[in-house]
């Protein structure tokens, strides 16, 4: 559907080109139209890692640096995976950090206790994890409860069942398997390769990082190409090249570094087949269209015909089995299942959906955007860390990022309200 603005009618009449409206949330580089609100997280995050480069001397962006911010903090990223989706179609889930704990309990129970062998064992924390997000998407969708009143009671429930279940103490050590699932490294099957001043590198990995680049670069060009055929605002080309070209950078870099070092973190591959899978659900189908329609517009979609208690349920049911498995990953970098695990664990995940550009209201945010957030995170953690700042401190940088990334979607929503 095409309109007529006042910009095109007043071109019309003068026979000149129509100017772009202005919108909110974007600003003209050399006459490059760049979107903030789309754009400006990643922008952010290369800021915040050269920030921190430069004040701990390069330590943050050793292989082995690198390669501990992933696997220290891939459980948050998992459980960012499902929260997006959660706040997306306009709700929240508070109870996440206490499912970890208590599924990483029931997987020690089976692997450790009860001698059950780990393949098996982690399909039963799994489908545990779905029955956890089947009964709250049931309170949620079908009878009505808030989302965050259901989650708040089942952040008390499951950590007092965590507690039943283990008392005060731990039970490990876990099978080596899921040991390697958590903290092991990939192995290298075609050798290693010669880098010049880098030293070498595993091939197997650097094909995978091509082939990765290769992928990104056919997809984002196919949906610009879509979006172009249905009449529909593309950024430049030399943006779109740009992106392109920081994106393949930020992936060979990577992985480069990472194969320096011991080569791709298991964890990082099932991080990787994760975010490809979320994305094109998200993106690519028409349950994820109709999640994006629900946070968007409740009425709208009911309206359309969306089966919308049955979408909030099974979206409650897929956080379960994330948090399910972020529990399992959790328990083996650990080698136990404690008590207190997962503490905190949800605000983090909220803090990566939200920073990675998740709206308020809802009907907003991508599933990269909030891997995103989540690494930002991460990377204020670690650098912090390492130049030896105090824990209170840390907090406070992180709440500080968390509130201006909430206050700039609010200012941007304001703007497109004002020019409407």
């Amino acid at each position: 559907m095409s309109s007529t603005t006042p910009a095109a009618v007043a071109a019309g009449a003068t026979g000149g080109e129509p100017e772009e409206p202005k919108r909110p949330g974007r600003v003209s580089l050399g006459g490059l139209s760049l979107n903030l609100r789309s754009s400006g997280i990643y922008i952010a995050f290369a800021l915040i890692v050269a920030l921190f480069s430069v004040l701990t001397d390069g330590a943050l962006l050793t292989p082995q640096n690198i390669s501990n911010i992933i696997v220290q903090n891939s459980y948050i990223l998992i459980l960012a995976i499902g929260m997006i989706l959660v706040i997306i179609a306009g709700h929240i889930d508070l109870s996440v950090g206490s499912v970890v704990a208590v599924t990483g309990a029931i997987s020690a129970v089976l692997m450790v206790n009860m001698g059950v062998p780990w393949p098996l064992a982690l399909l039963i924390t799994v489908a545990a994890g779905a029955l956890i997000g089947a009964w709250q998407g049931y309170w949620v969708a079908y009878f009505g409860i808030p989302a965050f009143i259901v989650t708040l009671a089942g952040m008390l429930l499951f950590r007092a069942l965590t507690l039943t279940v283990l008392g005060n103490q731990g039970i490990g050590p876990f099978p080596d398997q899921v040991r390697t699932l958590a903290n092991g490294f990939t192995s290298g099957y075609l050798g290693n390769v010669g880098l010049g001043p880098l030293g070498g590198a595993d091939l197997f990995s650097l094909l995978v990082a091509l082939v990765a680049i290769a992928g990104m670069v056919v997809s984002q060009w196919r949906t610009r190409t879509a979006r172009a055929g249905y009449g529909q605002a593309v950024e430049p080309f030399a943006v779109f090249v740009v992106k392109m070209a920081a994106g393949a950078a930020l992936i060979l870099f990577l992985v480069v570094q990472l194969a320096r070092f011991k080569n791709l973190p298991w964890v990082l591959v099932l991080l990787a087949v994760l975010v490809l899978g979320y994305s094109l659900l998200a993106n690519k189908t028409v349950f994820g269209r109709q999640i994006y329609a629900i946070g968007g517009n409740l009425q709208a979609a009911v309206m359309s015909g969306v089966k919308v208690k049955k979408v909030v349920f099974w979206i409650f049911v897929n956080m379960g089995v994330l948090a399910a498995i972020a529990g399992v990953i959790f328990a083996g970098r650990l080698n136990q299942a404690g008590p207190t695990a997962g503490n905190m664990f949800e605000l983090d995940a909220i803090a990566a959906a939200f920073i990675g550009g998740a709206a308020v209201q809802g009907g907003v945010g991508k599933v990269v955007g909030a891997i995103t957030g989540g690494l930002i995170m991460a990377v204020i953690n670690n650098g912090m860390s390492l130049i030896g700042s105090p824990s209170e401190r840390v907090m406070l940088v992180k709440g500080l990022v968390l509130l201006a990334a909430v206050a700039f979607d609010v200012w941007t929503k304001r703007r497109a309200g004002a020019a409407a």
